[in-house]
């Protein structure tokens, strides 16, 4: 098994390999440890972080990156993207991820060719292959590369490497697309979509650094980490009026705790299959 510094010159080898590069950059943990390799490896001159900002994310998330980027010293250039636009983004489709990755790939592919950049990198790493990730197959037919898979890197390795990096964040919470937090083939509109990015932020606010506020029509169910349950409950009263303020009819805690992909448990293995594929 080779260790966290081989996969470190792996990575750096596989980044030397290329002039210039543009880094699709979201403020994460993966796609900043890609930037900051990029930038050691290449040099400023030669990379641009691309971040991408849509109706799906936080506007606080899309900041946040913008401001890391530029303290690492990175060339920036901001892009906004309608994935409502898109039919099967709009409706939740089981597609969804696959449509909303290709219109990232393609855009971020726009700016590569802008840039003269000899390749488009982003933050996939060996456990997005072990779960359903749609968007790996728009990454192919995009040809952008995922550097930390070329030398065979864990969310754990992950972390290792940005802590001796120095990356301030190298301990951040995972964010998500806020259309995981409805069940397939529900509508997405800009009102529902925002109601979960408020809920969300108030809930974050209050300490829960790790939440996902699952909606079921009037329902808003929120998943905590189990040492986070007893405090969300301790604040069931004020949480509860919150969430009622911005439309939710009836406020739950999930008693299975937070799971990333809860959504995903919903798809049969060919209804996954089938997206995979294509």
């Amino acid at each position: 098994m080779k260790t966290l510094t081989e996969k470190e010159n792996k990575l750096q080898s596989v980044i030397a390999g290329y002039d210039r590069v543009v880094v699709g950059f979201s403020g994460g943990i993966d796609s900043t440890v890609v930037l900051k390799e990029a930038l050691n490896t290449l040099g400023t001159q030669n990379v641009l972080a691309v971040v991408a900002n849509s109706e799906l994310f936080a506007d606080e998330e899309y900041q946040k990156a913008v401001k890391l980027a530029n303290e690492l010293g990175a060339q920036v250039q901001g892009i906004q993207l309608d994935y409502l636009a898109e039919e099967h983004v709009k409706h939740n489709t089981p597609e969804s991820w696959y449509y909303m990755k290709k219109i990232f790939y393609q855009s971020l592919n726009k700016v590569a060719a802008q840039f003269s950049a000899t390749a488009a990198l982003d933050g996939m790493i060996m456990d997005d292959n072990a779960d359903f990730r749609p968007g790996l197959r728009a990454r192919d037919e995009e040809g952008a590369v995922s550097v930390l898979q070329v030398a065979g890197m864990y969310k754990k390795e992950v972390r290792e490497l940005a802590h001796k990096l120095g990356l301030e964040n190298w301990n951040k919470v995972a964010s998500c697309s806020v259309s995981s937090r409805f069940p397939y083939y529900t509508e997405l509109t800009s009102t529902k979509v925002q109601r979960v990015i408020a809920a969300e932020g108030y809930l974050r606010a209050q300490g829960f650094a790790t939440v996902r506020v699952r909606v079921h029509e009037q329902i808003a169910r929120i998943e905590v980490p189990a040492t986070d349950l007893a405090a969300l409950i301790a604040e069931k009263a004020q949480i509860a009026q919150k969430l009622q303020q911005l439309g939710y009819e009836y406020v739950t805690v999930d008693l299975q705790n937070f799971e990333s992909g809860r959504m995903n448990k919903t798809l049969s293995a060919t209804e996954k299959k089938k997206v995979l594929v294509g």
